[in-house]
């Protein structure tokens, strides 16, 4: 048939790999453009090169941030001790007072020696030379008891034995626990205790965008700290944040920001929020994937050895077994996933597999028995909806012809799992102006997508159809037994098919499901899930017997990403189902419907009896009736 995929365009091989001399190693692959952007971010010390480091969990982004940090945190030059003290003008703003590692403790000391009377105060400012702190020695009582709290400082920041920079990492960030408190009851320069951002000072704090976001006012909060920080750095006349009703000094050391978060809140806070790009101008972007070369293959075994020193010795079909799950997980052929943790989830699975059977080695099997498992643990729902189907309770028909209805496919979400299953999509036509009605967008069950893919197929007509007369029709298109908001355009293919067949009173056949996005030309675009697509219509079709004759077209773009299971490829190879591979909407017209699609000839018309004839003569039906009403 048409564009048919045969089982070697299936089959995807890791033999050429020689896995026993890859050594263990737990190295961040796959992220080379994160990496250069996050070394930028670190060495530049202007002011706003915080780092925003966006993208999927599991992909290494927080340890790649502590292995760059790790590179750079012994240059501990930057680093100094930190002391609040009385100010005597405005006890209520304490002074930030700045030592070299160790020199705090010192300071207190001579402070004692000063209230003691065996240190005289000419004697104390020449041994320190700072000109604030000469200023806050000259401002000291003369008589110590009348305030005996004026000669002690609060050190918040001793660096005395600090070998490295700080890396702080807060993971569930508050007002108090990222920017400090003040004490009841005391004198309020001693009365301040730091948070997460001041004890970062001179160093870097790490913490999780989402959990920042959503905590009322932290956000506000730490952009504040950030201009305060920078702007004390440079000039000691900016206020501090205001406490209470205490207003410390701001801190005048550097401190690096870390924001670990999506995408989506990264484009959300550059979009809505003009200071974000001013503060955060470095922004390395971890991605969920990775080419399929030699260098990332081979790092993708060596952290799985890396993991496996308690599992069963690996044979090199296990190897192989896993980085075809790691390409399956990557949706593509010629990638690999960089969620390398779950990839090694999947090993440790098949190793209970392996010792439960009594093996003394995991073997490919064994991994490919491992993801059975998994499968069969999440597909209640999917074999409930397939015996639905077999029983009669969903109106879904895998053989024969129809007119007007079609098998689309869709893809269903529970928890970390997801699986495909057909789902029929109707469409009505008759005369009218109304256009075509999309049922779901009625109903309030259509997303944004869904309903621009409608719109498209309106554009299709009349590019393909309607170019010497107009378009006039009133048709319905609809997602039969489903409840649930639809969204996306994956189904715009499909709907298509259904909508012509409708306008053509042309019967489709019942046993091809279809996927793929369509542009207003015709052309099909690729889409999500595909493998989850043809495996859940391939269940589907198990379940009420294969005929031979079923299968899927999907779009020839989505050929890079069929990994699907060894059952499916097997059905493939024995000729008891189908995938079939299209370009433009009219190259599946044959499959569906055994009609030529037809071209037009030198006069503009198709050729009698073809699917476009037909489809145009009724459109043309359609409009004179209009016309007459």
């Amino acid at each position: 048939m048409l564009n048919e995929l045969t089982h070697s365009d299936l089959v995807l091989d890791f033999s050429d790999m020689d896995f026993k001399d890859i050594a263990p190693g737990k190295g961040i692959i796959g992220q080379d453009r994160a990496l250069k952007a996050l070394r930028l971010g670190f060495e530049m010390k202007r002011p706003g090169y915080n780092i925003f480091i966006s993208g999927d969990e599991g992909t290494a982004r927080r340890t790649a941030a502590i292995e760059e940090i790790k590179r750079i945190e012994g240059n501990i030059s930057i680093l100094r001790d930190v002391a609040y003290a009385v100010n005597m003008n405005r006890r209520s703003s304490p002074l930030c007072l700045i030592f070299a590692p160790g020199e705090a403790s010192e300071f207190q000391k001579d402070l004692d020696a000063l209230a003691g009377g065996t240190l005289r105060r000419s004697e104390m400012k020449s041994r320190w030379k700072d000109e604030k702190i000469a200023r806050f020695i000259e401002s000291l009582p003369e008589d110590p008891s009348s305030f005996p709290e004026a000669f002690r400082i609060n050190i918040v920041l001793d660096r005395k034995n600090s070998k490295r920079r700080p890396l702080v990492i807060e993971s569930h960030p508050s007002h108090d626990s990222l920017f400090g408190f003040i004490k009841k009851d005391m004198e309020p320069h001693l009365a301040i205790e730091l948070g997460s951002y001041q004890n970062a000072s001179g160093g870097f704090l790490m913490l999780s965008a989402e959990e920042l976001l959503h905590e009322t006012g932290l956000w506000t909060t730490l952009k504040r700290y950030i201009d305060m920080t920078d702007g004390a750095i440079s000039s000691t006349a900016v206020a501090g944040e205001l406490i209470g009703e205490v207003r410390p000094s701001p801190i005048p050391l550097p401190v690096k920001v870390i924001l670990i978060g999506n995408d989506e809140t990264y484009d959300n806070l550059a979009e809505k929020d003009e200071e974000f790009l001013k503060l955060f101008k470095i922004a390395p972007e971890f991605d969920y994937r990775m080419d399929r070369n030699k260098e990332n293959s081979e790092g993708t075994i060596a952290y799985i050895k890396s993991i496996s020193d308690n599992l069963l010795p690996m044979e090199d079909t296990a190897y192989m077994e896993l980085l075809r799950y790691s390409s399956w997980f990557a949706e593509n052929r010629n990638m690999l996933s960089t969620q390398l943790s779950l990839v090694g989830d999947l090993a440790e699975e098949a190793d209970i597999v392996a010792t439960e059977e009594g093996k003394t080695s995991i073997g490919g099997e064994d991994v490919r028995e491992a993801i059975r498992k998994r499968n069969y643990l999440a597909s209640l729902t999917e074999e409930r909806i397939n015996r639905d189907i077999k029983d009669g309770e969903l109106l879904i028909t895998l053989e024969g012809r129809r007119v007007g209805m079609v098998n689309g496919l869709a893809v269903m979400d529970r928890g970390l799992s997801s699986f495909g299953t057909p789902t029929v999509i109707s469409a009505t036509a008759a005369p009218g102006n109304e256009g075509i009605v999309n049922i779901e967008h009625e109903a309030g069950l259509s997303g944004g997508i869904h309903d621009k893919g409608l719109l498209i197929l309106e554009g299709y007509l009349r590019h393909k159809y309607a170019k010497t007369f107009p378009l006039s029709l009133y048709a319905g298109i609809c997602f039969e037994q489903s409840y649930a908001e639809v969204d996306g355009d994956s189904a715009s293919s499909a709907e298509l098919y259904a909508l012509l067949s409708a306008i053509g009173d042309i019967p489709l056949r019942q046993d091809i499901a279809i996927t793929g996005s369509v542009n207003q030309m015709g052309e099909l675009q690729p889409v999500g899930g595909i493998n989850e697509k043809i495996e859940g219509f391939y269940n589907a079709c198990r379940t009420v017997g294969l005929t031979g004759r079923q299968g899927v077209i999907i779009p020839i773009q989505n050929i890079s990403s069929l990994i699907l299971p060894y059952e499916v490829e097997d059905a493939v190879k024995a000729g008891n189902f189908h995938i079939y591979s299209i370009e433009d909407i009219e190259d599946g017209f044959e499959i569906l419907t055994d009609l030529e699609a037809g071209d037009r000839n030198a006069k503009g018309a198709f050729p009698s009896g073809s699917f476009n004839r037909i489809v145009e003569d009724a459109l043309k039906r359609l409009c004179q009736n209009s016309q007459r009403n």
